[in-house]
């Protein structure tokens, strides 16, 4: 017979984590096929990305040292700009996170039911949070500290110095973050409020991202623009963000790296992570009870079909009734999914930041040629053609894995999955084909390109559109993600690495292939030459035949795929 005074068992904190560990690791191993080379692809692309942030910064930062006097100061302040904006994204990311690992996971239910303590419940779920927000971060900082402490000799002594203030920095975002879900999710039923922080974040991202441009941080790198060099020098002074963890670790790591290491910085980190957990400490235990019971409510959902959905209907009757209805039903979708719709604010944000970019390029003026006018616009396409692979593999790619277990529906269905697999390309295909023509001519109509240049580019653009939105479709149902439950997961998976080094490769060879007409017209204008119709008309048409053969053959691929799925 139990005995009502005994003790009830208490997991440690490391018992409580034993099975998300497990389950990444068997997410990881599983599917023995294939595998190894899964993991040689992502390590190969991942050093390759981490070699490309280090190059960079390492020369940016050697020319820096080489600047007496203002060289250091310029280091501290891009060092500064970089970590309040890791800080930005951070904070995003953690209220997102926060809201799944303490209020929607699946496992709460066991953990809030069972005999385990607050205080241990609440350490779990923020490192929880911790890592699922910050790994990213966290990865993209190793290329940045190391070209930091390699031009600035700082030894191996200077790894443990950046670890000792780099956790601090993730520490505190993640406790702000949850507190802020938590005092939401009391407010707002769990499952509305994460309809509501997806609007937020998104807003604020594109926000941030505004900000920073309007700033034109790259006036740092031409004093001229300045009224004297005392303003300069005084900017650059100025702390970026001074009650911010950001300006305590610039502070810190420039002072190590230039000798004297700022002490007061770190304590100031540490201090403040350690006040920041016993808050959030504090705050969960009064309030978590209420927020879990309000996150069991289930969400409402109204479906109306008001003036749009008609004048839909009307305008695709020409389609037939069973392909309308698909092409509604994507759009539905879409619409219904706050997380999905939403990141179309950050995407207009970075359209507008795009061409703000273009508009502001020195294209004028002296040394300044006819040659470097006319070219500039070509390269122009690769730009467009990575924002169009990075938009495709966000909204097109995962469209087939969304239908999750209801595919089976539709495959035991009368209907051809031709039509589906169609509706879905040309529901993915049409906005970002206007979307492509809309940016590729605004920044041609504000570079002045000459009407040749501006026809070529228009034309390119609208094969790679149909392309990348090809491959999107057949890559993300050769690699599909079903059981995902976030379908912002479902890029950045292997097929989604797939995805984005294919779509890579068709932008560069289409490129390739219209360098040396576009070439040998330019410089013909330039030069009074004549020019060469049979290059023009060899490298125009191999342009065409890729991007046609990249859009017909994946999805032929998909549909092939798809037909093998037993009804």
């Amino acid at each position: 017979m139990l005995n009502p005074g005994a003790l009830l068992p208490d997991p440690a904190l490391l018992h409580l984590l034993t099975p998300k560990w497990l389950t990444a690791r068997a997410r990881a191993m599983s599917g023995s096929e294939g595998r190894a080379w899964r993991f040689v692809i992502l390590g190969f692309v991942g050093v390759l990305f981490w070699a490309f942030i280090f190059g960079v910064l390492f020369r940016l930062l050697r020319y820096f040292r080489g600047v007496q006097e203002i060289g250091p100061l310029l280091a501290g302040k891009l060092l500064g700009l970089i970590l309040i904006s890791f800080f930005s994204i951070l904070l995003l990311s953690n209220v997102i996170t926060a809201l799944s690992s303490f209020f929607l996971a699946k496992d709460l239910d066991i953990l809030v039911g069972g005999p385990v303590d607050w205080l241990r419940l609440y350490g779990a779920k923020l490192l929880e949070t911790v890592v699922a927000s910050s790994w990213m971060v966290a990865l993209m900082s190793v290329p940045m500290f190391a070209a930091y402490g390699w031009v600035y000799e700082g030894g191996f002594a200077f790894i443990g110095f950046t670890i000792l203030v780099f956790v601090p920095f993730l520490i505190v975002p993640s406790v702000v973050g949850s507190a802020i879900t938590l005092i939401l999710v009391n407010v707002f039923p769990a499952r509305r409020t994460r309809d509501i922080l997806s609007v937020v974040a998104v807003m604020t991202a594109g926000g941030l991202v505004m900000f920073f441009r309007l700033l034109r941080p790259e006036r740092l790198s031409r004093p001229e623009g300045f009224r004297s060099l005392v303003d300069f020098i005084s900017v650059l002074r100025t702390p970026t963000s001074p009650f911010l963890p950001s300006e305590w670790v610039q502070k810190s790591v420039m002072g190590y790296l230039g000798g004297t290491p700022d002490w007061l910085s770190v304590y100031m980190l540490w201090t403040t992570a350690a006040a920041a957990i016993v808050l959030g400490a504090m705050t969960h235990r009064s309030l978590y009870p209420s927020g879990f019971s309000r996150a069991q409510e289930s969400a409402q959902r109204w479906v109306r079909a008001g003036a749009g959905a008609a004048f839909l209907r009307r305008m695709l009757a020409p389609l037939g009734v069973l392909r309308r209805e698909l092409v509604l039903k994507e759009l539905r979708l879409f619409f219904r999914d706050t997380t999905q719709w939403s990141q179309l604010i950050l995407l207009g944000v970075l359209v507008v930041v795009y061409v703000f970019n273009i508009k502001f390029l020195p294209l004028r003026g002296e040394g300044i040629t006819f040659l470097l006018v006319n070219i500039v616009p070509f390269l122009n396409l690769v730009l467009a053609g990575f924002v169009l692979a990075s938009i495709a593999a966000r909204f097109i790619f995962p469209a087939v894995s969304l239908e999750g277990r209801t595919l089976w529906l539709l495959r035991s269905s009368p209907m051809s999955m031709r039509d589906l697999l169609w509706a879905k390309f040309w529901v993915g295909t049409t906005p970002l084909l206007v979307l492509a023509l809309i940016i590729v001519g605004v920044t041609n109509y504000l570079l002045q390109v000459t009407p040749f240049m501006f026809a070529v580019s228009l034309l390119s653009i609208t094969g790679l559109t149909f392309a990348v939105c090809g491959m999107a479709i057949g890559f993300g149902t050769m690699f599909p993600q079903f059981e995902t439950e976030n379908a912002a997961q479902i890029p950045t998976s292997f097929g989604g690495l797939l995805f984005m080094m294919a779509s890579v490769a068709v932008i560069g060879g289409v490129v390739i292939l219209e360098a040396r007409p576009v070439y040998g017209y330019v410089s013909a204008k330039a030069f009074n030459t004549a020019v060469s119709p049979l290059e023009m008309v060899v490298g125009f048409t191999a342009a065409a035949a890729l991007c046609i053969a990249a859009t017909v053959l994946p999805v032929r691929e998909a549909l092939r795929r798809l037909e093998k799925v037993e009804r």
